[in-house]
């Protein structure tokens, strides 16, 4: 006798006047078994569904990763995460910037439970990709929380304003007006993104 478990998918609209609170474990269990859907957990453990970006904002992200990957292959500094990636932050908050690097010693303490889940980490290095449907200020948000959690450096690229936004340790945030390319500085030695394709 075959048994076999059959789970219904159904769509759930959620309007954003309710904020859903679940636990770290609960959001890791979600997160499993929706493993198509883009979820982040705040500090407070409030549920965030994201909505999909565009073909546009894909193809921008795809660069955006791809330069970083192809660095990090010559290199070989550390590990590199796309968008599909969660990290569970010191606050204990889980994110998914849409493009990271970790510092290989940093990758190498984690167990493979911990790599093969959300690690407990916050990126050295994190990239968010404004898109349509972001809000500049919520993005600003994450990046400051990014940034109080430990990470190094980060990059909140506006592609509609062409503008970026540094996000540096020890320093104000520093605003580039349509810059041809972006330094990784001390964090990431000799990266160099070329933002032709990002601003497309």
């Amino acid at each position: 006798m075959v048994t076999t478990n059959l789970v219904q998918t159904i769509a759930v609209n959620i309007p954003k006047e309710i904020n859903l609170k679940i636990t770290h474990e609960q959001f890791v269990e979600l997160a499993l078994v929706n493993r198509d859907l883009q979820l982040e957990r705040t500090a407070k453990g409030e549920l965030i569904v994201m909505v999909p970006t565009g073909s546009g904002t894909g193809n921008r992200n795809s660069s955006i990763t791809g330069q970083l990957w192809l660095w990090n292959h010559q290199t070989k500094l550390g590990k590199t995460f796309d968008s599909s990636s969660g990290f569970h932050l010191p606050n204990g908050s889980s994110r998914s910037p849409d493009a990271a690097w970790v510092k290989q010693e940093r990758w190498d303490s984690l167990t493979t439970e911990q790599k093969e889940t959300f690690a407990p980490l916050c990126p050295d290095f994190v990239v968010e990709l404004r898109s349509k449907n972001d809000t500049i200020s919520e993005l600003q948000k994450k990046m400051k929380e990014y940034q109080s959690n430990g990470a190094k450096l980060g990059w909140l690229i506006d592609s509609k304003n062409r503008q970026v936004e540094i996000y540096c340790q020890n320093r104000e945030v520093e605003i580039l007006e349509n810059p041809n390319s972006l330094s990784g500085e001390d964090v990431l030695p000799g990266f160099v993104l070329d933002l032709t394709e990002v601003w497309g």
